[in-house]
């Protein structure tokens, strides 16, 4: 990754039943920033009265997810029995570690009168000593995460630190996810300790150094210190980052492992159904791709 900000274009997925996503993350020019490994835009996805989103259970290794909406709702739930309600400006975070397994539905009034989805759904890679720890979710609502507010500047602190203030949710390496509403014109320096920072324009346009990012693209930097952003609109970012892994990761899937072997291990384990279930949503899978 080099010193001066390198802009990440991603790519169009289509999820079925109006659901397109753009992956940012990863790609051949960023596989990763700092823990990042995976970074998807969901929508904004109109759904009808009567219809909704239905991602089956399904497992995940080695990471952490978090949900992180904009509009919309979704409900989680998990194989330790967590249920809980995604809304605007709360955050889900799940920590798969050895091994969980999710789904993510439209709740029963969204799905009855219609909704729009958008917002961002997000990996995180458990350090090597940390990848087989057991699992845990937490999901937190929006009055218990820090708020920052400068002149131009409005920012919520999802996850990690910066800035000298710190997220609640435990995370398990050097890291920062924010929330950033920017006013046209002002500018923001990015959390100076972190030494890899990825900027994701939700809405809006920014300046980040010499290069220009416009609304649904990414830049990453790391090293030296970042230039500022400048807002050339007003703007809605995602701020990211941490200290580089330590090592290498393998995805396939929803799995994030350090070895071949251990995607090996979790395939044999869903394709033979050794994961746990999912209260209330025990009768459907996701089944592992040929």
């Amino acid at each position: 990754m080099n010193a001066a900000p390198m802009l990440i274009e991603g790519r169009l997925h289509d999820l079925g039943d109006g659901l397109r996503v753009r992956r940012l993350l990863p790609q051949l020019q960023a596989r990763r920033v700092g823990p990042f490994v995976f970074f998807d835009h969901i929508g904004p996805a109109l759904f009808a009265p009567g219809t909704g989103m239905d991602v089956r259970p399904h497992p995940h290794i080695g990471l952490a997810t978090v949900t992180w909406l904009f509009e919309g709702a979704i409900r989680h739930r998990d194989s330790l029995g967590s249920c809980a309600d995604i809304h605007p400006g709360e955050l889900n975070w799940m920590t798969a570690g050895r091994g969980i397994v999710h789904s993510e539905r439209t709740p029963p009034q969204p799905r009855r009168d219609g909704q729009t989805l958008h917002g961002v759904q997000i990996w995180v890679a458990l350090p090597q000593a940390d990848a087989e720890i057991a699992p845990a979710f937490h999901h937190h609502e929006r009055a218990m995460l820090p708020r920052i507010s400068r002149p131009g500047v409005e920012a919520v602190l999802i996850a990690g630190d910066a800035w000298g203030v710190r997220a609640p949710v435990p995370v398990f390496a050097p890291m920062f996810l924010l929330e950033v509403q920017l006013a046209a014109g002002a500018e923001l320096v990015l959390p100076p300790h972190h030494h890899e920072r990825g900027v994701f324009v939700v809405d809006g346009a920014v300046s980040w150094g010499n290069l220009g990012v416009a609304a649904g693209r990414m830049a990453v930097q790391a090293g030296a210190p970042a230039p500022p952003l400048r807002a050339r609109a007003a703007s809605r970012l995602m701020l990211f980052g941490g200290a580089p892994l330590d090592g290498e990761r393998h995805l396939w899937w929803n799995f994030v492992a350090s070895t071949g072997e251990r995607i090996e291990q979790a395939k044999a384990d869903w394709l033979t159904q050794r994961f746990p279930k999912v209260p209330g949503d025990e009768d459907e899978f996701i089944p592992l791709p040929a």
